[in-house]
């Protein structure tokens, strides 16, 4: 056992200092340094691991030698002040304080943290609870023990929300998903109600303005700037205008069937017939076409608004520039191979309750309530064969082909009818098109850059301020640097957005089947394609790394 007195400090009382003889002193173990480093004088200075291995091994080796009759020195502790330590994330929006406990030396103060965080460029977004509660934290640790925590946080910038149309009236469509109710609570299916019409002054669409949001920064202060919501532009159409005391309300100015376009509405005369015949001869209306009876064999109807009939459509062509929509029944026969007798085709959206050997084209959605039955759709958005509760709809045979995704209540039929289902095949023209913005968002780059040059080319403002050819050679290319500013901002949200739906597009468009799938029908979700050869219940179809698969755990949902 090693005398206490063998272990002094240092004369400026920052070292422990270790004088033995080998030969008088030794041997020693590991336990007799430690006993000494105890001592309350020398328990908070830190050990120094090296030397105290090195000094236990030259006495032992040296014990009981000639050499052993020499003093050896070592120090074995020392005092440390308190350390402060800064991490910062990647992404600079997140900052981390590590302050340690000194071994008998200065403890971290707030200036010590002030003056690290300052020479990481922490400026922004600091919390001086958190700082002050680690320093709390800090007084109750053991010699060379830490505590940890975030202290800054940065503020991620808040995006615009884009402009929106929010239309304040119904549509003729919107009728055959809200048949009438009778006294005793059930469904009328054959009177869908009043004709839906509008007059003067009724309000028919409000524009809800997009939002520039709120840059952000991160914990160095560098802004992070935020994407402005991208406008859409409310246009007055046919019949309708901006209401005088608000511009983001569109108003009727005249009677008549409300019909949505693009960017507005327009308000149509309506043709008013009661069955379309030979009799009446084929129809071709500027306006909305509303006919309660039937549109026979052979017949075509055509209009620049919307379509209405209320009873059957058979064998005819009807064609819109506004939405389809038929109340009942459309009907036709095969003419041959992939042809049919009864053709829509619609600039909006089709509805229809049942359809049977026709061909259905829309650039919006297209809803059959009940059956769709051996016909070729082809629509932009969504096709959707159920009623409105998911218990019926059925689609069986023909070619089904909808882009954003197909929801029935049923696809094909027990007797193995072949069914063919498209949707989501447009992915490689959506990449072709953020190509196309890429490369011309880079040209306006380049070309904003060769501006800028030119301008920085000038000779000094006091050689051409009195030229007014040179101030109007100048105003132009300043002109020109502004529109490519502006039209590059336009392409750089757009180019945003299409990213977005390139990147979620097999999560956003796929198949629902709200009940039942038979054998033989074909799935074909981009170039991912699937022939049943089983029956299959209730399930989400999709395309996972260019394979069909099917999803039974998420719900579906008409």
């Amino acid at each position: 056992m090693l005398a206490p007195e063998l272990l002094e400090l240092s004369s400026d009382h920052t070292k422990a200092e270790l004088r033995l003889v080998p030969n008088v002193h030794g041997p020693i173990t590991r336990d007799d340094i430690m006993r000494l480093l105890s001592v309350p004088e020398f328990a908070t200075l830190f050990p120094i691991e090296p030397a105290i291995d090195k000094i236990i091994n030259q006495t032992n080796s040296l014990c009981h030698q000639d050499d052993g009759k020499f003093e050896l020195f070592a120090v074995l502790a020392e005092r440390r002040d308190g350390s402060v330590s800064v991490e910062i994330s990647e992404d600079k929006m997140h900052a981390s304080l590590t302050l340690t406990a000194p071994w008998g030396g200065k403890e971290v103060t707030l200036p010590d943290i002030l003056h690290e965080l300052k020479s990481h460029n922490v400026s922004m977004g600091l919390s001086k609870q958190r700082i002050q509660a680690l320093l709390q934290k800090l007084h109750s640790l053991q010699p060379g023990e830490s505590c940890q925590g975030e202290i800054a946080l940065g503020k991620q910038p808040i995006n615009g929300e884009n402009a929106l149309l929010e239309r304040k009236v119904s549509l003729a469509r919107e009728r055959l998903l809200q048949p009438q109710e009778r006294e005793d609570g059930s469904v009328d299916m054959r009177n869908l109600g009043a004709l839906i019409m509008v007059k003067p002054k009724d309000l028919l669409m409000v524009k809800h303005c997009a939002t520039e949001g709120a840059p952000g920064y991160n914990i160095q202060g560098q802004a992070l700037p935020q994407k402005v919501g991208k406008d859409l532009a409310m246009q007055a159409g046919i019949g309708t205008e901006l209401h005088p005391d608000d511009p983001n309300k569109l108003i009727a100015s005249v009677s008549g069937q409300p019909v949505e376009t693009r960017s507005g509405m327009n308000v149509d005369d309506v043709l008013v017939l009661k069955d379309v015949d030979v009799g009446t001869g084929h129809i071709n209306f500027k306006g909305s076409v509303l006919i309660s009876g039937n549109v026979s064999e052979s017949m075509i109807v055509k209009a620049t608004g919307d379509i209405t009939v209320m009873g059957f459509v058979e064998s005819a062509t009807l064609e819109a520039g506004g939405d389809i929509t038929v109340s009942k029944g459309v009907i036709g026969r095969q003419v041959r191979v992939n042809e049919f007798s009864t053709s829509l085709n619609a600039q909006g959206q089709i509805s229809a309750q049942f359809v049977q050997y026709s061909q259905l084209t829309a650039k919006g959605d297209i809803l059959v309530t009940k059956q769709l039955l051996h016909s070729n759709t082809k629509t932009a958005g969504t096709l959707t064969v159920s009623d409105p509760s998911g218990r019926r709809g059925d689609l069986v045979g023909g070619v089904a082909h909808a882009e954003k995704g197909v929801t029935a209540v049923v696809f094909g039929a027990t007797a193995g009818t072949k069914t063919e289902v498209y949707c989501a095949m447009e992915q490689g023209e959506l990449k072709q098109g953020l190509k196309q913005l890429d490369e011309s968002v880079k040209a306006m780059v380049v070309a904003s850059l060769d501006i800028e040059a030119k301008i920085k080319k000038l000779p000094p403002k006091s050689e051409w301020q009195d030229d007014p050819i040179m101030i109007e050679q100048i105003k132009i290319m300043l002109d020109e640097k502004k529109r490519i500013l502006d039209e590059r901002t336009r392409e750089e949200l757009e180019f945003d957005s299409l990213r977005q739906e390139v990147e979620s597009y097999y999560e956003n468009y796929r198949i629902t089947v709200l009940k039942h799938v038979f054998l033989n029908v074909e799935f074909h979700i981009g170039q991912a394609n699937y022939r049943s050869t089983r029956e299959y219940g209730t399930c989400t179809i999709s395309n996972e790394n260019q394979e069909i698969h099917f999803d039974y755990n998420a719900k579906a949902k008409a």
